[in-house]
């Protein structure tokens, strides 16, 4: 929860990206095995998936747990990070990658409890349209619903 008040207290930066669809704002969580909400980093729509994992993760003990993830973040310096910290990861590779590396496709499927876990969240309309001007308050509306969804 550091980094994200870390994160958060830029005051520059209120990780607002403008891309063709216009302003953006990207959730990075991390569940547990039940989906329930574990860890929040807000980064700007334009950043790459990828380079958020390893701080994400680096919050979090990992030792002795598998981590699922989709392609975006199968990149060496993240399989490595899990290796060293005594996880594994299950990450398909990309289709283009030229070592392509084996992966537990049953395991695999239980990575749809973070794509619930956004799809229960979306339904808060001030966290899916983002109406806040400040990332600290829009940081802990995701928060609210967060917890809402854990008192359920």
């Amino acid at each position: 929860m550091q980094a994200l008040k870390r994160a958060v207290n830029s005051e520059n930066n209120q990780f607002i990206g403008v891309s063709r669809g216009g302003k953006t704002t990207k959730i990075h969580a991390v569940v547990n095995e039940f989906g329930n909400p574990v860890h929040f980093i807000l980064t700007s729509g334009e950043e790459h998936d990828s380079k958020q994992a390893t701080p994400l993760l680096s919050e979090l003990k990992i030792a002795d747990s598998n981590i699922l993830a989709d392609k975006a973040y199968g990149t060496v310096d993240i399989r490595n990070y899990i290796s060293e910290h005594g996880a594994s990861y299950v990450i398909p590779p990309k289709t283009n990658a030229k070592e392509p590396w084996e992966y537990d496709t049953w395991l695999y499927k239980v990575r749809h409890l973070i794509e619930c876990f956004f799809n229960k969240i979306k339904a808060f309309r001030r966290v899916a349209t983002r109406y806040n001007k400040l990332a600290s308050s829009f940081l802990d509306f995701v928060y609210i619903a967060s917890i809402w969804l854990l008192s359920k």
